[in-house]
């Protein structure tokens, strides 16, 4: 019996390491310092509500100081009518009505580009600014596709900042005014947010 003693011994010290492993794997342990679990509460993650916006987004690439530029217009090679290529940078103001004389509300940033060769669709990655009360420095990003000509857009939220930090949701737009002759489009946007 006293020879098998260390044989057992043996077989326990794997046993034991193969446990240790198999725990650790489990439990997903990582022997990474630079990630760490998080409590929700810490965070004020407790509870999430939801919020609705609507304002009007104006699109002004007409005048002397236009909010909206194209940076890339597309090649004369391109002989696309949906404007296939062109991508322009935006700093649109938000208003609270549709009259570009209502109260500010924030500004659009980012760009928009035709993205589709059979119709006017947009890639549309933006964030909307908010200057106003409590949303002060807050944003949300938007980030879709925008088939202008459909009466209503639905493109998705896929984060923010300030309040609306781990926001999730979508906004639907509706072009409220569009100028031919100019370019300029008021656009309304109804935005439903998810946040903490």
């Amino acid at each position: 019996m006293a020879r098998r003693a260390p044989i057992y011994a043996k077989q326990l010290l794997i046993l034991s390491l193969l446990s240790s492993f198999a725990l650790n794997l489990v439990q997903g342990e990582d022997d990474y310092d630079f990630v760490r679990a998080m409590d929700r509460d810490l965070l004020g993650l407790k509870n999430e509500k939801i919020s609705h916006f609507r304002l009007y987004w104006h699109d002004i690439v007409s005048g002397k100081n236009p909010s909206a530029i194209f940076i890339v217009v597309k090649s004369p090679i391109n002989s696309s009518s949906t404007g296939f290529g062109n991508v322009a940078m935006i700093d649109d103001p938000l208003t609270e009505k549709p009259e570009l004389s209502s109260r500010l509300l924030g500004w659009a940033q980012g760009f928009y580009a035709s993205a589709s060769q059979k119709e006017v669709g947009l890639l549309v990655a933006m964030n909307f600014y908010f200057i106003q009360g409590k949303y002060n420095g807050s944003t949300i990003t938007i980030l879709g596709r925008n088939p202008v000509s459909t009466k209503v857009r639905e493109m998705p939220i896929i984060g923010g900042s300030g309040i609306f930090r781990f926001a999730r949701g979508y906004v639907e737009a509706r072009t409220h005014r569009y100028n031919p002759v100019t370019g300029d489009t008021n656009v309304e946007y109804n935005c439903y947010v998810l946040h903490y």
